[in-house]
């Protein structure tokens, strides 16, 4: 009943004209932009962020959260009219979808992605409602051996899961850690990393590093690769279902959000893993399997309804915990930051306005974004058309206004340059960049947690596996670590 009143109260800040036209404004700029090949909610909210700066924090977080949910229906328009995902998530609908669009059925394949995303962000976002403000309450008793914990199987997780190799995924997490590490030693005043520039004391801003990675290093990508031919988009017309696609998608729509959601909750989550295991899924329980691979609609439908669902769950652990588990999460928790709020077991008791306002404008973005781009589509569709060395251009200028935006510094441009130049040659050579993001961001609070823990023990390493929830966090990074020897060793036996 708390949580419901708390809703309800977030209603009435949520639907105050000013936060609805930025809902509106954030549905709308995160879907043209997210429609935009290559450019992911992630880059979206990394280029907005210095813009946002003079906005009031109930109003930048309720935009945020119009253009995570919006980019994401924009990768899906992108990956089923051109068979090029605008961000990961994405991906799996390109499989049908797009094989649905030339078989002349884009139209269907749209509204299966739209009502998808809809339906998948309702139940993803009651569920936050029901399960954060108990998981914030559990989280109040952790402590800083606790804590690091977490961070470490945030560390370890991600460098698993994403990329092509472990390797890669650590050596993602290390250039991040080294970056994070550049400024003033918090608890002692020494300097590391600062080459003697007064500059560099205050340490590399979370802004710049994440738009410089992003969209510094995207941009440089796709600038080395524009010899290489595009794809032409497909036209569409109004987004319809009829009955006999409703007939066939309502179960997907529904079991997308139980698989999307807890993925999102959990470190290294995120929507590429659930999109694949609901398309899976889909393609097994389906009564047109012969379909699957021609344009299923059912391959449409339930990935991207567990994509919009993981995107709920992924706010579970952000909000509670303060723990990012996606790009965009990660970048989100640097505009908290920047607005000196920290994401935690105490955000619901410290903001509770700014939580509430922002879970039940997740609500209002959902009705809005349905009603939005059922219509709009064709016009989403025309963006396609943009050339893309203006389209890159256009993002190198805005990543530069944004960056010099931060500190009003000539020195943050050049710092820019250099981390996009360090997020092209990530790109070149196949290192994620969301392990260097996520590093950057929790790396300075996990060093904080670890000298805490250590001050409590007096230096003693078993401080930091004293309690049970820090020793089954470890056994749970064990298993991550030793999971593909185990693998390894088990095929060896069956052959």
């Amino acid at each position: 009943m708390d949580s419901l009143n708390s809703l309800i109260d977030g209603f009435g800040t949520a639907l105050t004209p000013v936060n609805l036209l930025w809902a509106a404004l954030g549905v709308l700029l995160g879907t043209a932009i997210g429609v935009l090949p290559g450019i992911g909610p992630a880059m979206a909210v990394a280029l907005l962020l210095p813009v946002t700066y003079g906005l009031e924090p109930t109003g930048a977080f309720i935009m945020f959260a119009g253009i995570y949910y919006g980019a994401m229906f924009g990768g899906s328009t992108t990956s089923i009219l051109l068979n090029t995902p605008g961000e990961s998530a994405a991906v799996v609908a390109a499989i049908e979808g797009n094989r649905m669009a030339k078989a002349g059925r884009g139209a269907q394949a749209l509204a299966a992605a739209a009502i998808g995303h809809f339906a998948g962000g309702m139940i993803g976002t009651i569920l936050l409602v029901v399960l954060a403000p108990t998981v914030a309450s559990l989280a109040v008793d952790i402590g800083a051996p606790d804590y690091f914990a977490i961070m470490v199987l945030a560390f370890i997780a991600v460098t698993s899961v994403l990329g092509s190799s472990r390797i890669r995924g650590l050596a993602s997490l290390l250039i991040g850690l080294t970056i994070g590490l550049v400024g003033l030693d918090q608890m002692t005043g020494q300097q590391r990393l600062t080459f003697g520039s007064l500059q560099l004391a205050d340490g590399i801003d979370v802004v710049i590093v994440a738009v410089g990675l992003f969209a510094i290093g995207e941009a440089l990508w796709v600038a080395a690769h524009l010899r290489r031919s595009t794809g032409k988009p497909i036209p569409v017309g109004r987004p319809w279902l009829g009955r006999a696609d409703v007939r066939r998608t309502w179960k997907s729509w529904l079991r997308g959000p139980l698989i999307g959601f807890p993925f999102g909750a959990i470190p290294a989550g995120g929507a590429e893993i659930p999109t694949f295991l609901s398309y899976v899924t889909e393609k097994r329980l389906s009564k047109h399997r012969d379909e699957f691979g021609k344009g299923a609609i059912e391959g449409v439908a339930g990935p991207e309804s567990a994509a919009s669902a993981s995107a709920a769950g992924t706010l579970v652990s952000m909000l509670t915990l303060g723990l990012p588990t996606t790009a965009v999460a990660a970048v989100m928790l640097a505009a908290f930051q920047q607005y000196g709020i920290q994401p935690g077991p105490l955000l619901f008791e410290r903001e509770p306005d700014l939580v509430w306002g922002l879970i039940a404008s997740l609500f209002v973005g959902m009705v809005l974004l349905l009603a939005l781009n059922l219509p709009l589509a064709p016009l989403w569709a025309k963006l396609l058309r943009i050339p893309r060395p203006y389209l890159y251009a256009g993002i190198l200028f805005f990543a530069a206004i944004g960056a010099y935006a931060v500190g009003g510094e000539a020195v943050d441009l050049v710092i820019l340059l250099v981390i996009g130049l360090i997020g092209f040659g990530m790109r070149r050579y196949g290192l994620p960049v969301l392990p260097a993001i996520i590093a950057v961001i929790l790396g300075p609070s996990a060093e904080q947690q670890l000298r805490r823990a250590l001050q409590i023990s007096d230096g003693s390493v078993t401080g930091l596996v004293d309690t049970p929830f820090s020793v089954t966090v470890y056994v749970i990074v064990a298993l991550i670590l030793l999971w593909p020897l185990g693998r390894k060793v088990l095929g060896r036996d069956r052959a």
